[in-house]
């Protein structure tokens, strides 16, 4: 029984009817299901998880076609050489779900259907909870502190006292000057203490760089396109 699951149900490079719609359909059933667990917990567009439920049955369309046919499978093959993409890097969970949605394709193209559900099931559900449990996320109590001081003012140990009243770690990212050299920008990485008020610590930092901006955030995303 459990080897039927590895076993194609088309043979010979000849398919049915029949073949033809389950192995779509099981197509189809994978990008949604791709689909559906990457709209969890990440960032998306219409357009994109449109294309991981339509993908699969594009790819299985192509592959039970020229299964055992090695002129078609070259001529495919050209005729795909001759398209074009002209777009932005995307990021790496994106180009992980459209190489998912082109494996499970290949599967059911190829006529082995539970393997095309199994592996769509099982790396969907590994990427689900990579995304709930945060794997891989930097410390989310981290945040960017930028501090605009005079030139003619000595920064250097200026704040050191309010840090250590306030953050529970801290450390200098980077120092530049800005406004024509009239200003210097201080970027630094920055842990609140529990408990502690940040319109205080803010307040507290305005008083000793002449009232300037002072902007306190969470860290933006790192780039992560491949």
């Amino acid at each position: 029984m459990f080897n039927d699951i590895f076993t194609s149900i088309i043979s010979n490079g000849t398919f049915s009817g029949s073949e033809f719609m389950i192995t779509t359909l099981v197509a189809l059933l994978c990008g949604v299901i791709i689909a559906g667990a990457y709209m969890i917990k990440n960032r998306y567009s219409r357009s994109f998880v449109t294309t991981l439920v339509l993908l699969p049955a594009v790819v299985e369309l192509v592959i039970i076609l020229v299964n055992g046919n090695i002129g078609a499978g070259v001529a495919v093959a050209g005729a795909f050489s001759l398209v074009r993409f002209r777009s932005a890097p995307g990021r790496g969970q994106e180009i992980t779900g459209i190489f998912l949605a082109m494996a499970v394709g290949l599967a059911a193209g190829m006529g082995y259907i539970w393997i095309a559900l199994l592996f769509a099931l099982i790396i969907s559900a590994i990427n689900l909870l990579l995304n709930v449990t945060h794997f891989g996320s930097e410390n989310r109590g981290v945040r960017m502190l930028k501090i605009l001081v005079p030139e003619n003012l000595d920064y250097e140990g200026l704040f050191e006292e309010s840090f250590r009243k306030y953050l529970k770690e801290y450390s200098y990212e980077e120092v530049r000057l800005t406004n024509m050299g009239s200003l210097y920008k201080l970027t630094l990485n920055v842990i609140l203490k529990e408990h502690v008020s940040s319109k205080e610590f803010l307040d507290e930092l305005r008083t000793m760089n002449g009232n300037l901006e002072i902007s306190l955030g969470r860290m933006t995303e790192a780039a992560d396109a491949l």
